[in-house]
């Protein structure tokens, strides 16, 4: 086994191997940037070495940075987590030239599966069932177009290099070719400096299956069974699941032997996911499940397969970079029950999932799961990286009890200001359709109304505000009549009446004698209640605060926390509907707040480079008349 390791990675993973490389007696090295100095992965390692500044272009991936952070801690070996620098070749060679041991697959593998028309050829070759399409060198709008035309339409045009969903189009009638064609060659050029297509059959109703395989270098090579990854949001994955729901025994034979034929066909060692399309339209089916392509390194979902055969993955790295051999063989490798992952990001659905970033002043995970956090109370949402904050896994004797579990883990999450999609998780888990594992990869935009759906806060909700506001200031002044109010009744008690805001809109709450369901907690300046993994937070609204100040009322108010990068008008303006008025930025988005109407600049809260807190009134547009 290998002395000390040094982790080129960042939250969550960084902090996951070093929690095994703990137990192994394996001494650890981090790296952070200034944005993670305080972070809880560089406080759990043996040593931390600062690399640059928070842009991750400045400082995790700059190779250099990372190779004399190893030499200067005495590091035996890197491990690169995901992300980053993970699947670069070029960082795998540098490593080795360094003198030091690469946890991952060789440089070789790397580049064999780089790029999705020379891997699907070697697939072909490998006797891996491919999906039907045109992997040709012939570029041209003629060729591409008649090779559409052959595959049938729908058809798929993808990114040669491509990845997340660049460069990736739907083609659903010849007429529509040309210029889906033109777009994705132009965006594919944009994001990896190469315009080169594949054309695939588009499957309509396509589930997303992997397998996650490990080989070392004595020629031994196995699988640790499959995963559903089927529940995603623009191309991203939101809940996976092992085993996949409806697969039969004849299918994972055939799909879990294609993945480590396709080990094998590269010399791959250490861990790696070979990824699948399914056809679900009549169940899973062996002559229905194709190549699409390989992941050489350790997944994110990859939690989800430790629990149901009770191994750790990292371990397994650990042990195939050191030189030994598989610890298992495919026979003794077993299915014990089922498990499934959320995870939960820095965002709000209700605003279309932007990104939320700023303090933890509050935060709070589920018991009697398995988490794998990132972030801890007191810390801080950076803008500069990824927005996941956490993975939550649940387990269970049968699917049916770990979605039950997980769904109840979600609902029990508890974090502000920032926002998660914890309720949103909580609702998808819930779905009918989801538990009669009727998924594929359109499940959550065709019930997007319904899993994020537009409430008022319930009758519980405000009355744990209220009392929440009321157990804060209990000696509230009686000068401040909207603090508490307190009246006289007819042969009934005295009561309380407290006035609240949430956001743009007011409530006047009549505190009820019964014991609410819900509680509430002051947070900051803020009673917050959470319901369900949703947040409602609230403040003391004065009297004469006017019910619907907001978007209807002409209140620009910020969305989500942020940077202001551009205010468009100034006080005085005359504007109209739809016209851009400021753009916020946050985690690499942006977002244009416009004119819900034509009218007047009445005011203005904001400025270029300063920073929006979510819910702020950053202008207020009045009517023209």
């Amino acid at each position: 086994m290998l002395r000390s390791l040094l982790i080129a990675n960042r939250g969550e993973i960084a902090r996951r191997v070093i929690r095994t490389a703990r137990r192994l007696g394996v001494r650890t090295v981090a790296v952070y940037s200034d944005a993670d100095a305080n972070s809880l992965h560089v406080r759990e390692a043996d040593a931390a070495v600062h690399i640059g500044p928070p842009p991750a272009r400045e400082s995790y991936l700059v190779q250099q940075k990372i190779l004399d952070a190893a030499k200067a801690t005495g590091a035996e070996a890197v491990h690169p987590g995901y992300g980053f620098l993970s699947e670069n070749a070029k960082f795998a060679d540098a490593v080795k030239a360094a003198g030091l041991i690469w946890v991952g697959p060789p440089a070789s593998s790397i580049l064999a599966m780089g790029l999705k028309d020379a891997a699907k050829k070697l697939m072909t070759e490998a006797g891996v069932p491919v999906t039907p399409g045109y992997l040709g060198e012939d570029q041209s709008e003629k060729k591409l177009q008649s090779e559409a035309d052959r595959i049938g339409y729908p058809v798929l045009i993808k990114a040669v290099a491509g990845g997340g969903g660049k460069g990736m189009r739907r083609v659903n009638a010849a007429g529509e070719f040309s210029a889906a064609l033109a777009s994705a060659k132009r965006e594919a050029a944009a994001s990896f400096g190469d315009d080169r297509v594949l054309i695939e059959k588009y499957v309509t109703r396509p589930r997303h299956i992997e397998v996650q395989v490990f080989a070392d270098r004595h020629g031994n090579a196995v699988h640790l069974f499959e995963r559903d990854c089927s529940l995603q949001r623009r191309h991203q994955k939101v809940i996976e699941e092992a085993p996949a729901p409806g697969m039969d025994e004849k299918t994972r034979a055939a799909v879990c032997d294609a993945a480590v034929k396709a080990a094998k066909a590269i010399k791959y060692e250490g861990a790696g996911t070979v990824e699948f399309i399914a056809d679900a339209s009549e169940g899973l089916r062996a002559d229905r499940i194709w190549f699409m392509e390989m992941n050489t390194r350790l997944q994110v979902e990859h939690p989800v397969t430790e629990t149901i055969t009770g191994q750790d993955l990292v371990e397994w790295q650990l042990r195939v970079a050191s030189g030994e051999a598989l610890p298992l063989k495919q026979s003794e490798l077993k299915i014990t029950g089922h498990a499934m992952e959320a995870r939960l990001y820095a965002e709000n659905p209700a605003t279309g999932f932007l990104p939320s970033t700023g303090p933890l002043t509050h935060f709070r995970m589920p018991a009697n799961v398995r988490v794998d956090s990132a972030v801890e109370e007191g810390g801080e949402v950076s803008p500069f990286y990824d927005p996941m904050i956490a993975k939550v896994i649940a387990s269970g004797p049968t699917r049916a009890e770990a979605a039950a579990r997980l769904g109840a883990a979600c609902g029990d999450v508890e974090v502000w200001p920032v926002r998660t999609n914890a309720g949103f998780l909580r609702r998808a888990l819930a779905d009918e359709d989801f538990i009669a594992g009727k998924i594929d990869t359109a499940f959550i935009e065709q019930r997007l109304e319904r899993l994020v759906p537009k409430t008022e806060p319930s009758s519980s909700v405000l009355q744990a505000a209220a009392r929440t506001r009321i157990a804060a200031n209990p000696h509230a002044d009686d000068a401040s009549p909207w603090s508490r109010l307190q009246g006289f009744r007819v042969a009934g008690r005295p009561h309380t009446q407290v006035r609240l805001r949430a956001g743009t809109s007011t409530y006047d709450v009549e505190v009820e004698a019964r014991q609410p369901t819900l509680h509430g907690r002051m947070v900051g300046d803020d009673m917050v209640v959470f319901d369900g993994g949703d947040a409602f937070a609230f403040s003391l609204a004065p009297m004469h605060a006017i019910d619907g100040e907001g978007a209807g009322s002409g209140s620009i108010v910020s969305p989500m926390p942020g940077k202001v990068i551009a205010v468009k008008v100034k006080a005085g303006d005359t504007v109209t509907k739809g016209q851009a008025l400021l753009i916020l930025e946050a985690m690499k988005m942006e977002h244009t707040l416009t004119a819900p109407f034509d009218g007047k600049v009445a005011s203005l809260n904001a400025s270029e480079g300063g920073q929006a807190v979510e819910g702020t009134v950053l202008a207020v547009i009045a009517a023209a008349k």
